[in-house]
C-alpha cells in the first residue's frame, strides 16, 4: 500500500496496455475510412471530394478539441474522458451506418472526431506521466495502438463491405470498437507522486510549464510547423490510398509476396497498419538513445524518399505495396518522437495538455487534404501531391537538425541554474535528446 494515500500502487506497464488497447480500439475511425470511400460514393452517388470533407472534419475535431480533453484529464484523470470518448466512437459509426445526407455523414464525423481525441489524446498524455524516463518508447507503444490497431481488422471490414454492404461493418465494428473502450476506460488512472521514477536525462527541462508558457517559447512553434508537414503528406496517403490505387488502375491487382496473395490495395493497407504501429515504437526508442532531432532527420529523410518514389513507380503493383509501406513506416512515428519532445521540452505536469496543443497539428494539416482532389484534378494526376508532399518532409528534417535541436538545447539551458547550465553545455552532445 501507498503510506500516504492508503491506495495499492499502479502497476505503470497495464496503465500503459490498457493505453494502447484503446488506441487500437479506434484506429479504425482513421486508418480504415480509405476503405469506405469508394462504396459510400458508389451507393449514394456523392463526389469523392464531398466524403472526404467528412474526413477533414472528423481530423479537425479529433485535433483541435484534444487540449480541452487534456484540460479536463490533467484536472480529474483519464477513466472518465477514455469512457466519454469511447461512447462518442461507436455512436458516431453508428451514424455513419445509416446515413443518407452529407449532413449526416458530417455529423458522424465531428462525433467520432471528438470521441477519438478524447481517447487519444488521454492514452498519449497518460503514457508520457507514467514514464518520465522512457517517454520515446512509450508514446511510441501507446501510438502503435494507433497505428497498427487495425491491421487485424482491414481484412474483416473489407470482406464485410464486400459481402453486406458499408453500413452493416460502420455498424458492427462501430458497437464492437466502442464497448470495449468504454470498459477499460474504467481501469485508466494516472500516477501520484512516487510512483514513477525521475527522468534521468539532463536535457528534460526542470521547469514544468503551463500551456500558457509554452504558447509563449518560439520552440512551441518550430514543432508545430515541422508537425503540420509532416502530418499532411501521412493524411493524404492515409485518406487517398485507396482513390489513387483506384486511378493507378492496380486496386484490385492480385500481388503475391511472403506467400501471401492479395488485391494490392488490401495487401498495401495490411501491410502499412503494421509497419505504422511498428514504427512509433521502433523509432520513440531509438530517439532515447541517439535523441530526437537525429532520429527526426533520418525518419523525414526516409519519408521524402518514399513519397517522391511512389510518384515514380506507384503505378507497377509489387511496388506500390512496398511503397506504401515505406511510407508509413518513415511517417507514423512523429506521433511516438512529437510528444516525447513536447514532454522533454515542457515537462509532465500538464504533459496532456501540451502535447495535446502541439497534436491539433495534425488537424491543420488535415485541412490540405482535400485540395490534394483539387491539385490532382488541376494537374491531371497524383504526381504534384506527391512532389509536394516530398519537398515538406526535406523541410522538416532540416529544420528538426539545423533549427528545433540549437532552440532545445537553449531553452533548457535557460531553465538551469547558471552553474547546471554551463555543466550541462559541456556534456550536451553526449546526452540523448540533445545531440
Amino acid at each position: 500500500m501507498d503510506s500516504k494515500s492508503g491506495k495499492a500502487p499502479t502497476n505503470r506497464w497495464l496503465q500503459l496496455v490498457i493505453g494502447i488497447i484503446c488506441m487500437a480500439m479506434i484506429a479504425n475511425l482513421q486508418y480504415g475510412w480509405t476503405l469506405f470511400v469508394n462504396p459510400i460514393s458508389a451507393a449514394r452517388g456523392w463526389d469523392l471530394k464531398s466524403i472526404q470533407w467528412a474526413f477533414t472534419i472528423f481530423v479537425l475535431l479529433e485535433t483541435w478539441l484534444v487540449p480541452i480533453e487534456g484540460w479536463f484529464v490533467d484536472k480529474f484523470g483519464p477513466s472518465l474522458v477514455v469512457v466519454f470518448g469511447g461512447a462518442l466512437c461507436g455512436i458516431a459509426w453508428v451514424i455513419n451506418a445509416y446515413a443518407d445526407t452529407l449532413s449526416l455523414l458530417y455529423l458522424g464525423a465531428a462525433i467520432g472526431g471528438i470521441g477519438a481525441g478524447a481517447v487519444y489524446g488521454t492514452a498519449v498524455g497518460n503514457s508520457l506521466k507514467w514514464f518520465p524516463d522512457r517517454r520515446g518508447l512509450a508514446a511510441g507503444l501507446t501510438a502503435a495502438g494507433f497505428g497498427a490497431g487495425s491491421a487485424l481488422t482491414v481484412v474483416p471490414i473489407a470482406a464485410v463491405i464486400k459481402s453486406s454492404g458499408y453500413q452493416s461493418a460502420f455498424l458492427w465494428f462501430g458497437i464492437g470498437q466502442g464497448l470495449i473502450c468504454v470498459v477499460l476506460g474504467f481501469f485508466l488512472s494516472q500516477p501520484r507522486k512516487g510512483d514513477v521514477p525521475e527522468p534521468t536525462k539532463i536535457l528534460v527541462a526542470r521547469h514544468q510549464y503551463t500551456p500558457g508558457e509554452m504558447l509563449k517559447t518560439p520552440t512551441f512553434y518550430v514543432m508545430y510547423a515541422m508537425f503540420v508537414m509532416m502530418a499532411a503528406g501521412g493524411l493524404m496517403a492515409t485518406a487517398q490510398l485507396g482513390p489513387i490505387a483506384k486511378d493507378f488502375k492496380i486496386a484490385d491487382v492480385p500481388v503475391s509476396m511472403l506467400g501471401i496473395t492479395l488485391p494490392a490495395l488490401t495487401f498495401a493497407l495490411s501491410i502499412d497498419r503494421v509497419l505504422n504501429g511498428v514504427t512509433r515504437p521502433f523509432f520513440g526508442w531509438v530517439s532515447d538513445h541517439i535523441g530526437r532531432e537525429n532520429t527526426m532527420f533520418i525518419a523525414f529523410g526516409l519519408e521524402a524518399i518514399g513519397i517522391w518514389m511512389m510518384s515514380l513507380y506507384g503505378h507497377n503493383p509489387v511496388a506500390f505495396v512496398i511503397l506504401t509501406g515505406l511510407v508509413f513506416f518513415a511517417w507514423g512515428e512523429i506521433y511516438s518522437l512529437f510528444p516525447a519532445t513536447c514532454g522533454d521540452t515542457f515537462g509532465s505536469k500538464f504533459a496532456t495538455t501540451n502535447a495535446g496543443l502541439l497534436y491539433t497539428a495534425k488537424g491543420t494539416a488535415s485541412l490540405l487534404v482535400p485540395f490534394a482532389n483539387v491539385l490532382t484534378e488541376w494537374t491531371g494526376s497524383w504526381h504534384a501531391v506527391f512532389i509536394t508532399a516530398s519537398l515538406l518532409n526535406v523541410v522538416a528534417a532540416l529544420l528538426a537538425l539545423f533549427v528545433l535541436k540549437p532552440m532545445r538545447v537553449a531553452q533548457t539551458q535557460r531553465s538551469f541554474s547558471a552553474e547546471e547550465g554551463a555543466a550541462m553545455a559541456g556534456g550536451a552532445s553526449a546526452l540523448p535528446g540533445g545531440h
